[in-house]
């Protein structure tokens, strides 16, 4: 229990001690006797902590116990059922639609664990502005994804938090930004290319069709793997100043090593179960194959950090130009060490990555649902974009002279934001609008429940509608913020000293990269089940994306 920890360690010493005095007092004591009287001790804790813990806290002396709460639960799991059967942040959005609620809701996990539901916009800019460092990530989770990302700017927390993201922002900021759209340009026109030519390569008989062009350049395309390989590459050149190589190869070590730690395996869920009870560093230690997965790719990752640094530094030595990747800016910032630029490269090479691959597997989803809005799109990336096939580039004023493109941007970060969840902790006794939050108390930040909440954006907050970000006159300043109530009901990247360093960077990326696919190709769903949002298997992790990855057709649009 968050706020309540399992204190074994005072148990085990009650529990001895305890032992101890009711033995030695007798002449004809035994080891035997010594041993159950140290077992029944330490159970006859476990009851009475289990008991206060699960039991009476909750239901009868937490302060939390008259939020409003969602019906059903059981006695002793509360909501884990509903939790653990559905996506991450479904049951949240469910919850936001039908319990009243004045911005705050309570509901219980495995063992009655307290949670808190942050909804209104009042109470998320607390929890994110005005209090945001009494809220933490919990130990587990920043222990967890630390094996893998490093402790970065993603993790940090205090002052180090402060102190990292200063020293990043520049990187960051925008007149830094427009400089890397040739990269991303230039990674996307890759991209594109060589999809089209494994397309056609693919397609030795040709499906039957009325159209004999259209059966000749097109085949079935498992997205995820398209996405993941080019925003790896560009988070290489654009991140570290190198390229990677992961569109020409597939087979990359560190384009199969991230995979393979991002591919939630039955092992890793068991894990992420047992840490509700037992401690995260115990079972980091067990010798299970997810474990020595995970502490191989973090060597190899972290290896092959170490050396982009020291290559970085080597050439700044050598008074050679290091160009505009986000590596050379910190460098040059003087306010880390190698170890702490180890870690800040790890976690952009991993965020950085996979949320935009995520959001790319989305974005085609959606539009092969949705074959006006795809049409439309390619209607305006043909007219305002140089053709895939031309040397031409691109500048930050070309995209943002493309209204459409960004609306369906924005959309699809709405509908489908990456991270569907946070989790932050109290890390002191605070409170949210009034109402008393205690210390170890988990807090839920749900962007697939915010973004979809109808008070937030009005009663088609659950369809898919670029047309909301589309302004309806020239004065029209709704369209901006896409018609939500307040910029805390788009959660995507959250707000505040927390939200997303990157999100300047995403969403440019994001941008070229849809632009180039969707003026090429021509997509639909390979199967028309998929049709049904309910009925595809969405896998945990840190993004959310299906389980079976995203198969569509995708066929070669000449022209462009």
């Amino acid at each position: 229990m968050a706020i309540f920890p399992f204190p074994w360690r005072a148990m085990t010493a009650i529990a001895v001690i305890t032992s101890y005095l009711l033995t030695s007092r007798q002449s004809d004591w035994s080891k035997g006797q010594f041993v159950g009287g140290f077992f029944a001790t330490w159970f006859l804790q476990l009851f009475l902590w289990a008991s206060w813990a699960v039991v009476l806290w909750p239901k009868f002396f937490s302060p939390l116990r008259r939020l409003p709460e969602p019906a059903g639960g059981s006695f002793f799991m509360g909501h884990f059922r509903e939790i653990a059967d559905k996506p991450t942040g479904i049951p949240m959005r469910r919850w936001v639609d039908t319990v009243p609620n004045n911005g705050l809701m309570r509901y219980q996990s495995m063992f009655n664990e307290e949670r808190v539901l942050v909804t209104g916009s009042k109470a998320l800019s607390e929890v994110l502005v005005t209090s945001n460092y009494d809220f933490q990530k919990p130990a587990a989770l920043r222990f967890n994804i630390g094996r893998i990302l490093g402790v970065g700017v993603l993790l940090a927390e205090g002052d180090e938090h402060k102190a990292q993201r200063k020293n990043l922002m520049p990187a960051f900021a925008f007149r830094h930004i427009k400089d890397l759209y040739p990269v991303f340009w230039s990674k996307s026109r890759e991209v594109v290319q060589a999809m089209t030519n494994d397309i056609i390569s693919s397609t030795s008989e040709p499906e039957p069709s009325s159209d004999p062009v259209k059966a000749q350049k097109s085949a079935i395309i498992e997205v995820g793997g398209w996405a993941s390989r080019v925003t790896l590459d560009i988070i290489g050149i654009a991140g570290l100043g190198r390229d990677f190589g992961a569109i020409k190869d597939d087979n990359t070590e560190l384009n199969q090593t991230y995979r393979s730690v991002f591919t939630p395996t039955r092992s890793a869920r068991m894990l992420a179960l047992v840490s509700i009870i037992v401690p995260e560093w115990f079972l980091a230690r067990l010798p299970v194959k997810r474990n020595n997965d995970i502490a191989a790719a973090a060597q190899f990752i972290r290896s092959e950090c170490h050396d982009m640094v020291q290559e970085k530094k080597q050439k700044m030595a050598r008074k050679e130009p290091t160009g505009h990747d986000i590596l050379s800016v910190a460098l040059e910032s003087g306010g880390f060490s190698d170890s702490d630029l180890v870690d800040q490269l790890m976690t952009f090479l991993a965020a950085g990555h996979e949320t935009t691959a995520t959001s790319m597997t989305w974005a085609i989803y959606m539009l092969s649902r949705f074959p006006k809005i795809q049409e439309k799109l390619r209607q305006e990336v043909r007219e305002k974009l140089p053709s895939i096939d031309s040397d031409s580039d691109i500048s930050s004023l070309d995209i943002d002279h493309m209204p459409y493109l960004n609306a369906v941007c924005n959309e699809v970060l709405r509908y489908y934001a990456p991270v569907p969840l946070t989790i932050r902790e109290a890390a002191r006794d605070t409170s949210i609008m009034g109402q008393k939050i205690p210390k170890g108390v988990r807090v839920i930040l749900a962007p697939w429940a915010t973004n979809f909440d109808k008070e937030q954006w009005g009663p088609d907050a659950h369809e898919f509608n670029p047309e909301r970000w589309m302004p309806k006159s020239a004065d029209d300043k709704r369209a901006a913020s896409g018609g939500a109530a307040s910029n805390y009901s788009f959660m995507t990247f959250l707000h505040g000293p927390r939200s997303c360093i990157g999100q300047s960077f995403a969403k440019a990326e994001f941008a070229c990269l849809l632009a180039s696919w969707v003026g090429r190709f021509e997509f639909s769903l390979a199967n028309e089940e998929e049709m049904d949002e309910k009925k595809i298997e969405i896998k945990g992790g840190i993004t959310a994306r299906p389980a079976k990855g995203m198969h569509v057709h995708a066929t070669v649009v000449d022209g462009w």
